[in-house]
């Protein structure tokens, strides 16, 4: 499984990477916003730092203009993957990147339905809400399972990519049923490291060997 960092901070993003833990990038509006930076400027200094997928949204609601940005942002480098929202509009849009060689990922993605039809319209990942569905007191993992089930059904060449993660139990049942990617915030990234007993022995380790470490 794939772990993506869920950021537009770039100081996040080369500490994560330093520990090996970047395979990709997603980006969003309110994420580059927060940056206080241009978009372009924020992609092209996340690219510079990870090879892996880097997922940039567009602006736009129709497919027009969805195409028009994205064909700009795959300029910046070959590993930009357009992110596109979950409508009918966007699906026309991923069709036509897709035929001209655009990656796309496909977001706010809430239903096994939407997932289906995002496979068919070609996009390279789709991103169902795990977190948010949570919220409104649904199971989201039974979206990943179903659309897992889906895929693999029909052979279809996209790719889960598990989005809205909230906490270490997202990534251990996104695993568990085999999901392709998560993308998870850095604090979550640095919460999947720890273990009270972990800490515990180590703490034991180094009081016993400051006894014949003199």
């Amino acid at each position: 499984m794939q772990f993506y960092i869920d950021s537009a901070d770039i100081n996040e993003i080369k500490e994560a990477n330093k520990r090996g833990w970047v395979d990709g990038v997603t980006t969003n509006p309110t994420l580059v916003a927060k940056s206080g930076r241009p978009h372009h400027e924020v992609i092209t200094d996340i690219c510079a730092e990870v090879d892996g997928y880097v997922s940039a949204e567009v602006l736009s609601m129709d497919a027009e203009g969805m195409v028009k940005e994205g064909h700009e942002l795959a300029k910046i480098k070959e590993n930009v993957v357009v992110k596109i929202p979950m409508c009918e509009e966007g699906l026309i849009a991923v069709k036509r990147l897709a035929s001209d060689g655009i990656k796309t990922n496909v977001t706010l993605v809430f239903s096994p339905l939407q997932a289906l039809m995002v496979g068919k319209a070609g996009a390279t990942l789709c991103s169902p809400f795990v977190g948010r569905l949570d919220d409104i007191s649904h199971d989201g993992m039974d979206l990943i399972s179903q659309t897992m089930q889906i895929y693999q059904n029909y052979d279809m060449d996209t790719k889960v990519l598990v989005a809205s993660i909230r906490h270490p139990i997202h990534i251990l049942e996104s695993a568990l049923i085999g999901a392709d990617v998560v993308t998870v915030p850095y604090k979550v990234l640095k919460g999947l490291t720890h273990h009270p007993l972990t800490d515990k022995g180590i703490a034991q380790f180094m009081k016993d060997g400051e006894k014949f470490a003199k």
